[in-house]
């Protein structure tokens, strides 16, 4: 947790954070992240309109070596990577034989070194999967969390914040537009679908750009020095809640959030970013291409707001979203937002109307139409 006063600990307050299982990494002396710092609506505004760093060193960090480590990678998982070049990052998920979600990872290749950052609690179930698959491959795999850790750069002024660490003039992320149902062979450029700007730190670890703002990964025992240099240039930390309610906000879900056990990658909207519909073969790609080609998901992800609610608790993730008595979704991440109030993502029925009247916890709940 990044050493600032007030800090209050996720683990602490949070039940959606809680409930998860506690990551494999923690006995290796990985502390909580704050959720706040002592003033959550302030340090959201502070993240929505100027510049925050966020400490999100509790996610998982695997590293990646070896020759054939990229050609590899694009053979086991959803996205295009065969010819990511160092400086490159994206998105990608690893399936289900029927192609339901099991793991989201961000992707940063620094040029001899693949790095992916999954959600806590989810490096083992990666790292399994993926040694599962190495066969005879030359590459070697090693969760490296207890040594890097993640921090966030959000709002803004999140560029301009890099520079520093001596970083400047990162790239906007580029983000392809999902083809239409039944597309032509070969219409679908090479490449990976999510292209994220990748540049090194002098001192070890690198900078990339996303699309929720930018994200560092530095040496483990360096947290200290770098939040103190972000400090001294003026950018606050700002708690995990700013985050989670920026990233509500911007209607991008979470694994393990939005998503259950048989959720597939087109109803929360993770085709277009770590999804390559026109690659080849890997695990779950049936199941991705006959939904895709039919054009109906089940189940769609939603912004709801919930200006019913008279509890001061929010919502926890999987609580039921009903309409005329019958459950047709599930909350994911629930928070208080500074502007719009009280929102959550959620999961519905494909069929549910926009202007669906809606409960969640028994209080009037309503869709956002976008």
């Amino acid at each position: 947790m990044i050493d600032v006063a007030g800090a209050v600990a996720v683990d602490a307050i949070d039940e959606q954070t809680r409930d998860r299982p506690e990551p494999a990494h923690a006995a290796a002396g990985v502390r909580p992240v704050a959720a706040h710092y002592g003033d959550p609506m302030r340090e959201q505004r502070q993240a929505a309109t100027d510049v925050g760093l966020v400490d999100r060193s509790h996610r998982g960090v695997v590293a990646l070596t070896g020759e054939e480590r990229i050609g590899w990678l694009h053979t086991v998982t959803s996205q295009h990577v065969a010819a990511l070049a160092a400086g490159q990052g994206t998105e990608l998920l690893v399936l289900s034989p029927h192609g339901h979600v099991e793991q989201h990872a961000q992707v940063a290749e620094e040029g001899g070194t693949t790095w992916l950052d999954t959600e806590p609690g989810d490096t083992g179930g990666l790292l399994d999967y993926l040694t599962k698959m190495r066969f005879f491959s030359r590459v070697d795999l090693a969760d490296a969390t207890a040594d890097w850790a993640l921090l966030s750069l959000v709002g803004p002024r999140a560029v301009e914040a890099a520079g520093t660490l001596g970083v400047t003039a990162l790239a906007e992320p580029e983000v392809a537009a999902v083809p239409g149902a039944k597309f032509a062979a070969g219409s679908v450029p090479s490449g990976p679908t999510a292209r994220y700007d990748v540049r090194p730190l002098p001192d070890g670890g690198w900078v990339r750009r996303g699309r929720l703002g930018v994200d560092l990964l530095v040496p483990r025992a360096a947290l200290g020095s770098v939040t103190r240099s972000f400090a001294a240039a003026g950018v606050p930390a700002v708690g995990l809640w700013a985050y989670e309610a920026l990233r509500v906000a911007a209607r991008l879900p979470r694994v393990g959030f939005e998503t259950d056990h048989r959720t597939i990658p087109a109803e929360v909207d993770l085709i277009a970013p770590a999804v390559h519909l026109d690659k080849g073969c890997y695990r779950g790609q049936e199941t991705v291409a006959r939904v895709h080609n039919l054009g109906k998901p089940p189940r769609r992800l939603v912004l709801l707001h919930l200006d019913g609610m008279v509890s001061d608790q929010m919502p926890a993730a999987g609580t039921p979203v009903t309409r005329d008595e019958r459950q047709v979704g599930f909350v994911g991440t629930a928070v208080r937002h500074y502007e719009l109030g009280p929102i959550a993502l959620a999961v519905v029925k494909r069929n549910v109307p926009d202007d669906a009247k809606l409960l969640v916890a028994g209080s009037a709940a309503a869709i956002d139409p976008e």
